[in-house]
């Protein structure tokens, strides 16, 4: 029992941690742009997914050991190299995810959005510091994350989106957005979020072959809960942009749930936006400092300490630079897109590497479907940057 709630909690914190301010501003505002067409890169972005979660996690729980050691295995150096590059992005996501919480909570009380970052914090830092700091992160996530499912299927029925329209498109769509597919991937598993379930995994010593089974599953599962999220907010800004209401450039997301169910939806999005920010606040403030913990034992030791400077850090760069303006939080999905064939990379060069994974046979379609997505992101990374 415990371990299928690590299991389930694993996926939750991997599937909240993606779900953050910046997911709710991508969507909405790439729907404002591309139409019911956002809907394939939904699918796409889902497939990408799905096959780059699986060989990461597999890989993980099969060497017992987390990203940073296995790189280092590799390749001495390689493992300090990906540490900065995810610590750096996850910090850097923080700050997003801090002014998000701050922002939900104005919207629901009228205070000062600093006032709410500082109340956020003081509940994130909580999380860490309960007795079993793991299993209170694994119910709040996944408490949190049905939560925000509801909420969004309320504001889903209230816009009325023309289904037909939305499932044709997403298969034979009008135009195709690589930069989106990019930043959506990105925001979804690049980054900190590729890792962030696996190394939760070996935390509750869930690891070894014998527990594949349970871990793909575990991992398909922290994708469609976060494609059941994506899709749902894509169908209610679809039913608000059909029928004419034009998306406020701001703040997408916000308008779009004013929009479809007036002052009730404009406060169940502050509701969402609390929820999805103090969620990716956790999973993003655990999963950086899980990339640091391992390089000495004084950081393993007083790994809760750092996780709450982490996110105290993260609250400040916030309120010393003000909130971040939408397009930032693109910006910062889409290098994590970047980052993610390298991490990705890294992972499957140890599928072939003996010392690491001695015996274990990684799944030749999963090894070619894992290449051919570090084959297809930095092709379409290449692309957006130099056509």
């Amino acid at each position: 029992m415990k371990k299928n709630s690590a299991l389930l909690g694993a996926a939750f914190l991997m599937a909240t941690s993606a779900v953050g301010p910046g997911f709710l501003n991508n969507t909405a505002a790439f729907t404002q742009q591309l139409g019911a067409s956002f809907g394939f890169v939904i699918l796409i972005s889902i497939l990408l997914d799905i096959a780059a979660q699986l060989n990461i996690w597999r890989v993980i729980t099969v060497s017992e050991m987390q990203a940073q050691t296995l790189s280092n295995k590799i390749l001495p150096g390689l493992g300090y190299v990906l540490s900065a590059l995810i610590v750096a992005g996850g910090l850097a996501f923080n700050v997003g995810n801090i002014a998000g919480a701050g922002l939900g909570i104005q919207v629901l009380t009228g205070l000062d959005i600093r006032v709410g970052a500082v109340i956020s914090v003081g509940v994130g830092i909580f999380i860490f510091t309960v007795k079993e700091a793991g299993k209170a992160m694994d119910t709040f996530t996944k408490i949190l994350g049905f939560l925000m499912i509801l909420l969004i299927l309320y504001v889903v029925f209230q816009s009325q989106p023309p289904l037909t329209q939305a499932v044709y498109f997403s298969f034979l769509p009008k135009e195709i957005d690589l930069k989106a597919i990019i930043t959506l991937v990105g925001g979804t598993v690049g980054g900190y979020i590729s890792f962030a379930g696996g190394h939760r995994l070996l935390e509750a010593n869930i690891k070894g072959i014998s527990m594949l089974k349970q871990v793909d599953t575990s991992a398909t599962q922290g994708i469609l809960v976060t494609a059941i999220i994506r899709i749902l907010l894509f169908l209610a800004a679809f039913g608000v942009i059909s029928s004419g209401f034009q998306v406020s450039q701001a703040n997408p997301a916000s308008s779009i749930f004013q929009a479809a169910a007036g002052i009730t939806g404009y406060k169940i999005f502050g509701v969402v936006l609390w929820c999805a920010a103090i969620t990716s606040v956790v999973g993003a403030a655990y999963t950086s400092v899980s990339f640091l913990r391992s390089f000495h034992k004084q950081l393993d030791t007083n790994a809760s300490v750092i996780t709450a400077g982490f996110i105290i850090l993260s609250a400040a760069i916030f309120i010393w630079i003000g909130q971040p303006p939408s397009h930032i939080l693109v910006i910062v999905g889409y290098l994590n897109g970047l980052i993610l064939p390298i991490a990705l990379a890294v992972m499957l060069v140890a599928v072939r590497n003996k010392k690491v994974l001695k015996n274990y046979k990684h799944p030749l379609l999963l090894e070619i479907t894992g290449w051919l997505v570090v084959a297809v992101m930095t092709w379409m990374s290449l692309q957006s940057i130099f056509v």
